[in-house]
């Protein structure tokens, strides 16, 4: 027998009025029917809707819009054709001002749930955003495959292994659009087999393109399941024809089943085999599968607030926790007495130290291995740091890292996050010794329900 509202419990396929409380962290809204959550994708706070469930799962239920009743003066119409498709932006729908509300409303709920933190006394700024919250990615990595005879480029879909084929993404730089349909266009006329996923069969299975926004050169990796690219010399001779701008054609080899991107095996096809961008007066090479920041105009934005939140006169000893290639370390180097990280990948380290070479810093170390092993034997030698910079992974630190960080208790602290809410999680592990002076979001990828947040920690008197 079917069960009614009145009853308490709720069933797939049930319809029912809903008012949404605020968004979740995925840029769902949140309701309640009788105290069970219900997320609802590309509802708004302060919505009335009709809500049909889709799914029920222990705790929580969830539903698609059905029909709004009351709807939120900030809803707007998506301006792409493919954004309930893709999956690519969850938040198109919603005017900028309000995103930028609604990602420091997040970051406050994540706070009150797991941080501990007397909200009234924590200062949380309003969110930095962008002048011009489009085309801002600096890097594609698009899916190739065939619709009839058309070779399409995308992502997979919404909970699918659908190609969605994205002829102009919006918040893409323009550059990576160009050379993408060049690409297609390329493969199609040549006949070039593209890869099937599920016979494992076929040659080129994604188009990667990489811009230097500051210096405009532009990098294709065409990553590829064998060696052999039928028709290769024809294919780099019209590609260069049609786009000159293109300083870096490379292939990468991957053969394996498998969702990962890059195989083992890159091969120069034609111009350099690096591209060069800048972020502030800092310059770097990019390589096929070197990391770089996707949105360098707001990168540059969160540096100077990891700057701002450091402090530094020039007199201190900075760590730079979980430091990749080395590139917050840079920013603080011209300010530090001197700049020391740590990071577990190899590659990563000797690009980071590569980087402080270049850029002639010579008050500047670099190791392979974690901070919780190697930061006491800095203090065992008698160097101690005056401000940790930390920037982890999704999942935040590692809890010997925070008791490491404890023990040594550094003047300042500086926590760089992409995860507000293990970000709270660890606030809680570091109050124990610190005091949070104040937390700055900021909009690394607009039109998406990511938001980047630093925080300042003061040791306590």
């Amino acid at each position: 027998m079917r069960k009614t509202v009145e009853e308490g419990k709720l069933e797939i396929g049930q319809t029912f009025p809903l008012t949404i409380r605020k968004m979740g962290i995925n840029g769902e809204g949140v309701g309640f029917f009788k105290r069970q959550v219900v997320f609802v994708p590309g509802a708004l706070p302060g919505e009335v809707i009709v809500a049909e469930v889709i799914n029920i799962k222990n705790g929580f239920a969830e539903a698609k819009i059905k029909r709004i009743r009351e709807k939120s003066p900030h809803r707007i119409e998506a301006p792409c054709p493919v954004y309930d498709q893709c999956g690519g932006c969850q938040l198109q729908h919603v005017t900028y001002e309000e995103q930028l509300r609604q990602k420091r409303d997040i970051v406050i709920q994540s706070l009150e749930r797991y941080s501990g933190l007397n909200m009234e006394k924590t200062k949380i700024h309003d969110t930095i955003g962008m002048e011009t919250p489009w085309n801002y990615r600096n890097k594609s990595q698009l899916q190739v495959g065939k619709q009839d005879t058309n070779v399409i480029a995308g992502l997979y879909g919404l909970n699918s292994h659908r190609i969605i084929d994205i002829s102009d993404c919006m918040i893409q730089h323009a550059a990576t659009n160009k050379v993408t349909q060049v690409v297609k266009a390329l493969l199609r006329r040549l006949n070039i087999p593209i890869y099937n996923e599920k016979k494992h069969s076929g040659i080129v299975r994604t188009i990667v393109v990489r811009v230097g926004v500051e210096t405009g050169e532009v990098q294709l990796v065409l990553v590829t399941a064998k060696n052999e690219l039928p028709k290769k010399e024809i294919f780099i001779r019209d590609l260069r024809n049609k786009l000159p701008e293109l300083k870096s054609i490379m292939q990468n080899v991957n053969g394996k089943r498998t969702s990962i991107i890059f195989g083992d095996d890159t091969h120069h096809l034609a111009g350099e085999e690096v591209i060069q961008e800048t972020l502030g007066d800092l310059s770097f090479e990019l390589s096929a599968r070197a990391f770089f920041q996707l949105n360098p105009t707001q990168t540059v934005k969160l540096y100077d607030e990891v700057k701002k939140a450091a402090c530094l006169t020039g007199t201190e000893r900075v760590v730079d926790a979980y430091c990749g290639v080395g590139t917050i370390g840079l920013w603080l180097a011209k300010d530090a007495k001197e700049v020391r990280g740590m990071e577990v990948i190899r590659d990563a380290v000797l690009d980071a130290r590569k980087n402080a070479a270049n850029h002639g810093f010579t008050n500047m170390e670099y190791k392979v291995g974690t901070a919780e092993r190697i930061m006491p034997l800095w203090v065992k030698e008698g160097w101690k740091p005056d401000v940790v910079v930390v920037d982890p992974p999704r999942t935040g630190c590692e809890y010997e890292f925070i008791e490491t960080v404890l023990k040594v208790a550094p003047k300042r602290i500086v926590y760089v996050s992409c995860n507000p809410s293990t970000l709270a999680k660890d606030i809680k592990h570091f109050s124990k010794k610190y005091n949070v002076e104040y937390v700055q979001p900021l909009d690394m990828f607009p039109h998406t329900a990511h938001v980047e947040v630093v925080v300042k920690f003061t040791l306590k008197k």
